[in-house]
């Protein structure tokens, strides 16, 4: 009788234990687990990640999600409904978001802590492999502040370096608006000399080499060189970027291969330029040392011994005069350097060295006559936005075959064609940035 009163007891008592003494352990975890010393200072490029929930707290502050109530995870997926009902929903004109104006950015600037929180910049590094590896960005604009402050805090890490050229014939508003956001990130400057940046002709060429001269002059130790214009859109994130470039091993990237027959007069004939390049019946002389001449296009990985070697190496910088004053340097320029044996990084002329626009790694664009159904040949799917000069601009339902590339940007991308398609890109890369894989 005596032991069975004392088995009640005891286990009345175990109970007790359980029901008042988990509970309390389960905030004394809680308190000791939400009084970690994170850090949480999102100016600090020494940020503290090394516990999951540090990077939770970090990630739900400066995290990008896509308005309303499309589902972004279900669109880079390929669910087919959800695509349909978001660009159904993009044709309702109150549901469209108004984009930030360049007196927006003038006023917000002001106050450069506020600007990077309100903005969501990522301030810091997320890892010792990204802090050893900068980068270097060359990026050539003309108008839409809001889509090249976007571009930027997709790529934006402390440890990086930007250049800015601002085309000449901009607004001095929009030069203003992109000079208050570069004083605002220590490690982003306009470029000291500016073009009138001309389609198809040289003066393209040099905002980047304006660019280029600049970066190799700044304090950043910067392996690769990135050149991107205003309509670009990533879609690596800086940790991905960096495995990639390190696989190169030392190699620049980018198209170039033997130039179509109806493209050589581009670099045949001397070209006027006007409102826009104008052919003469002028013959221009063989290029230096009758270098064969590639094509390729104006997005290029290159090392920086190879920038470096444009600015020293004398037959580099004969064939940067020579091509002055034909149609498009930029689409055959580089992909030239990239086959002559002198050039740092560089792969030899022979044919089986060439590189199509889809093996290369640089830039990823869709060309409307080459559209198609995959399973019949064709390179790539139908553009679901609109074409401009037989290019996609991107629409929503492009996302899910733009992710599965490997490519590290794609071109084109508009907010007044398809805002929705860069929201749902800015929101999988950010949460990758954290996590390091999709949602």
């Amino acid at each position: 009788m005596l032991q069975n009163v004392s088995r009640k007891l005891w286990r009345l008592k175990s109970n007790r234990v359980l029901i008042f003494g988990i509970p309390a352990l389960c905030i004394t975890m809680m308190m000791v687990y939400l009084s970690l010393d994170c850090n949480l200072d999102f100016n600090n490029p020494n940020a503290d990640l090394r516990s999951e929930y540090c990077r939770y707290i970090y990630y739900q502050e400066l995290k990008l999600p896509a308005s309303g109530r499309n589902n972004c995870t279900k669109i880079i997926n390929g669910d087919l409904d959800e695509v349909r009902k978001t660009m159904i929903d993009k044709l309702i004109i109150a549901n469209r978001r108004v984009p930030a104006t360049e007196r927006d950015y003038i006023e917000v600037s002001k106050d450069c802590a506020n600007f990077t929180k309100l903005k969501k910049f990522v301030m810091f590094t997320l890892s010792e492999e990204e802090r050893d590896y900068p980068i270097a960005y060359s990026m050539v604009i003309h108008d839409n502040i809001e889509m090249f402050e976007r571009l930027l805090r997709s790529i934006y890490m402390p440890q990086n370096v930007y250049c800015i050229h601002v085309d000449n014939k901009s607004s001095e508003t929009f030069f203003e608006a992109v000079k208050a956001i570069a004083s605002c990130l220590p490690n982003v400057f306009v470029s000291s000399k500016r073009e009138c940046v001309v389609y198809a002709s040289w003066s393209r060429v040099q905002a980047d080499l304006n660019c280029m001269e600049d970066l190799l002059n700044s304090s950043v130790d910067w392996k690769y060189l990135i050149n991107t214009c205003g309509t670009d859109f990533p879609l690596k994130t800086n940790a991905e970027i960096v495995k990639k470039l390190k696989l190169l091993n030392g190699k620049n990237n980018m198209e170039s291969e033997q130039p179509p027959s109806h493209k050589k007069q581009r670099w045949e004939y001397h070209y006027e330029i006007k409102d826009s390049p104008l052919r003469t019946n002028i013959k221009k002389n063989a290029p230096p040392l009758n270098i064969p001449i590639f094509s390729g296009n104006a997005y290029v990985l290159l090392t920086r011994d190879f920038v470096k070697s444009l600015f020293e190496n004398s037959i580099a910088k004969e064939l940067l005069e020579w091509a002055k004053d034909t149609y498009s340097p930029d689409e055959f320029l580089w992909a030239t350097l990239q086959r002559f044996h002198e050039m740092p990084g560089s792969v030899p002329n022979h044919m089986k060295y060439d590189t199509t626009d889809l093996n290369a790694l640089a830039r990823l664009v869709k060309w409307g006559s080459l559209e198609g159904d995959i399973k019949n040949g064709a390179p790539y799917t139908k553009c679901t936005g609109k074409h401009i000069r037989d290019v996609c601009v991107y629409g929503t339902g492009d996302l899910h075959w733009l992710i599965q590339q490997h490519h590290l940007f794609a071109n084109k991308f508009d907010p007044e064609v398809d805002d929705h398609a860069i929201q749902c890109l800015e929101e999988y890369l950010r949460y990758k940035l954290f996590y390091g894989k999709p949602v």
